[in-house]
């Protein structure tokens, strides 16, 4: 279907629905100041619960995959039930706060109800769109980053009004609230593809065809990256600013990232998916190897180096899955965005438990660089598609 054809309420409404269920995601990092003062959590507890949503995350996406749960049943069905799910298990965290391995399977549990959020938002709005469809997918990464910054944001307005209890129950809030937004609203589209359950197959695809190889790399060197990045951001702006404006200041530096996935996929029409994944991914990465500097920098400069590395940090995101699903198989598409995904969230647990490890070790200025690794790789392994144009 045109995008002509489509009735004007449906992207919108898919954009809001996916932001609102992405609020989950780091809505317990928004508040791990206030949460640590009051049950004693160790400051590294903040790497562990973030490792513990991406794990969820992963096994989430193999069981929905597996059991191909998006194909028995209607995915806005699929869609709503996992944003209540996901938003009962983010509020029970309130009354979990001081059993640490209760807090750790809570948050296990919601992400892997994301599974049935991320991905199955993007297979509604593949049912709707044909042709367009990568600037489509460019506007729901893009809300699913600043989903992802809302508690930050959050946090931020209600900050004096609202203890950190408030802010997990408003998230949850909102994410149900998107959960019925996208079942009112957004019936099932005219193309909504049946997909195979995933094939093991695919891993070797991975690994022995030159594109997908060079873009499944790509992803997996942004992902060391990403997570990392976003979990240290409040600690990051931390290091400037006035412990009243971090909440905000970390919103924006994450929130920004939202600009960078739509702008590079409408400039992707024009230039290539790899070109514009290439310049984001080194953009960020040279925001990485520029910590030392910009920590000692004049403020303004130090908050355009955290505005560029924000934007570009993610804007390349929705590239590398459009590059992994045109350069598979047909037949392998939907299995190798699978693992693709998967082992990606896999790298980013082991970059963020290195980078907790290295804090430990090292200030926060030099342990920042380390992070450049994966650009670096993700850059090299990208050429190929580069030459290719």
């Amino acid at each position: 279907m045109s995008a002509e054809l489509v009735p004007r309420r449906i992207l919108p409404a898919i954009v809001l629905s996916q932001l609102a269920g992405a609020t989950l995601w780091f809505a317990i990092n928004a508040v791990m100041p206030e949460l640590s003062r009051e049950t004693g959590l160790a400051p590294s507890a903040i790497g562990v619960l973030t490792s513990s949503v991406n794990a969820g995350f992963i096994a989430g996406t193999l069981v929905f995959a597996l059991l191909t749960v998006a194909d028995r049943f209607s995915p806005r069905r699929v869609f709503l039930l996992c944003a209540f799910a996901g938003a009962g298990c983010n509020a029970a965290a309130v009354l979990a706060a001081s059993s640490f391995e209760l807090l750790l399977a809570l948050r296990f549990a919601t992400g892997f109800f994301l599974a049935g959020i991320y991905p199955v938002g993007m297979k509604i709005a593949s049912g709707w769109y044909t042709r367009g469809l990568g600037a489509a997918l460019g506007f729901l990464v893009g809300a699913l980053v600043l989903g992802t910054a809302a508690p930050h944001g959050l946090h931020a307005l209600l900050d004096e009004s609202l203890p950190w209890q408030g802010v997990m129950v408003s998230t949850s809030v909102i994410a149900a609230a998107g959960g019925l937004l996208m079942f009112v609203l957004v019936p099932d589209g005219p193309y909504l593809a049946r997909t195979d359950r995933i094939d093991p197959a695919a891993l070797r695809v991975i690994w022995t065809d030159r594109k997908v190889r060079a873009s499944a790399f790509g992803y997996f060197g942004h992902m060391w990256e990403l997570y990392a990045v976003w979990v240290l951001a409040p600690m990051i702006v931390a290091r400037r600013f006035d412990a009243a404006d971090v909440p905000a200041a970390a919103f924006a530096m994450i929130g920004l990232g939202c600009i960078g996935c739509a702008a590079g996929g409408v400039i992707a029409q024009r230039i290539g998916s790899a070109r514009v994944a290439a310049i984001q991914l080194a953009a960020s990465g040279v925001c990485c190897l520029l910590a030392p500097l910009m920590f000692d920098a004049p403020l303004a400069l130090f908050a355009v180096w955290l505005a560029v590395w924000g934007t570009t940090v993610v804007g390349d995101s929705p590239q590398f899955s459009a590059l992994s699903a045109n350069n598979s198989p047909r037949e392998f598409v939907g299995s190798v965005l699978t693992f693709v995904n998967c082992i990606g969230f896999a790298i980013s647990i082991v970059s963020i438990q290195f980078l907790v490890w290295l804090l430990e070790r090292l200030p926060l200025e030099i342990a920042l660089p380390w992070l450049a690794i994966g650009p670096a790789v993700g850059l090299r392994m990208l050429r190929p598609l580069l030459r290719s144009g």
